[in-house]
């Protein structure tokens, strides 16, 4: 997935009910430079990778990690989730 990132909970949603056991689901732009550590943060970008990144934690039916990347760009990242 990689479109509005605020929209990442429902695209996540949305992945979960079209996959199968051994389905993964790639998330990109996870990490954003690490400002999605900053829980004050007011875009709305921030907002809805934090809220997925809760979501992926807690959902009981994907192994889910974040791997960083570094680049030109800076750096970001990627969750990769396993359909249990």
């Amino acid at each position: 997935m990689d479109a509005n990132k605020d929209s990442t909970p429902e695209y996540f949603e949305w992945a979960l009910k079209m996959s199968r056991k051994g389905s993964v689901i790639i998330v990109d732009n996870v990490i954003r430079d690490g400002t999605v550590i900053d829980a004050s943060s007011e875009d709305a970008g921030i907002q809805g990778i934090r809220r997925f990144n809760e979501m992926a934690a807690k959902e009981k039916r994907v192994s889910t990690t974040a791997i960083q990347t570094v680049g030109s760009k800076g750096y970001d990242g990627f969750a990769m989730a396993l359909v249990k």
